[in-house]
């Protein structure tokens, strides 16, 4: 049971979507602030790594699909910018919920607390837990068929690698300044991905540490190092990936935390992207 509309008439409305924008409100039944807002391209990334965490997919026609579609018509009007997320969604988050009925889950989908999509999942289709996007992010489809050295091990492209978990904290939180324990973390994935002890020469793990050292004497946060900058393409930039397992995901956790004065992951940050990543690679495994 979905609670999207159709849009409304476009012989009415061209001029107004022309200065205005696609808005929550032409797309979904919501009311209020929210309703007047245009959608993002921020919005739907972050949407659609909700979808990758909870059902391992996004779900075609739903929610993080429409979002995406009119945030690329906005963002070709110039109503947006690429990493733009709407005041009212950065304000109040985007997150997923289940509900657990006999044999799968009712989810529901929410936008600064008003839902935008509703649908039961059996439960042979949920990929992993539920994630509010004040926390765990994951996405990506597994590798791009490329084998990096052969640590896509076991030739297995449908698991999470770490490059797809950096990748999804780009997409969630990829206008962020990197920090110093960005780097941390960053560096930590880095080499696990790698299985070196250090980091490697030149790779994301150096720039992140140079992005947050240059980030310390900027004081505008608007030309600081952001975390898109390093991590975009991460999958392209690292020399060799693998699957995320739990351990993996520890190793980085702990890096991150282990950084910081109140031991704490970064909310969509490096850590929490790797561990939501390696719960969905768990839950894919075979059972017995």
């Amino acid at each position: 049971m979905s609670q999207e509309q159709p849009m409304r008439d476009q012989g009415q409305e061209d001029g107004a979507k022309a200065t205005q924008g696609i808005r929550y409100g032409d797309v979904f039944n919501v009311t209020g602030e929210l309703a007047g807002q245009p959608i993002a391209p921020q919005d739907a990334a972050t949407m659609q790594t909700a979808e990758y965490a909870v059902l391992g997919a996004p779900q075609p026609g739903g929610p993080a699909a429409l979002m995406a579609s009119a945030a690329t018509w906005n963002l070709y009007a110039g109503v947006v910018e690429g990493n733009q997320a709407s005041d009212v969604a950065r304000q109040q988050g985007i997150k997923i919920t289940e509900t657990p009925i006999p044999g799968g889950n009712i989810v529901t989908e929410f936008v600064a607390g008003q839902a935008v999509g509703q649908y039961a999942v059996a439960d042979a289709q949920i990929g992993g837990g539920v994630e509010d996007q004040g926390g765990s992010n994951a996405s990506g489809g597994g590798g791009d068929g490329d084998d990096k050295g052969g640590d896509q091990q076991n030739g297995d492209n449908t698991k999470l690698t770490i490059g797809d978990a950096l990748e999804a904290t780009a997409r969630a939180i990829g206008d962020e300044p990197v920090l110093a324990s960005d780097a941390v973390a960053i560096g930590a994935a880095e080499t696990t991905a790698s299985r070196a002890d250090v980091t490697i020469p030149g790779g994301i793990g150096d720039a992140a540490v140079a992005a947050a050292s240059n980030n310390i004497w900027v004081p505008n946060d608007e030309v600081k190092i952001k975390l898109g900058d390093v991590l975009s393409n991460a999958t392209v930039d690292m020399l060799t990936d693998k699957p995320v397992e739990p351990e993996d995901a520890e190793k980085v956790v702990d890096a991150e935390v282990g950084s910081k004065p109140d031991h704490r992951t970064r909310p969509a940050g490096v850590a929490v992207a790797l561990a939501a990543a390696a719960r969905i690679n768990q839950d894919d495994m075979p059972q017995g």
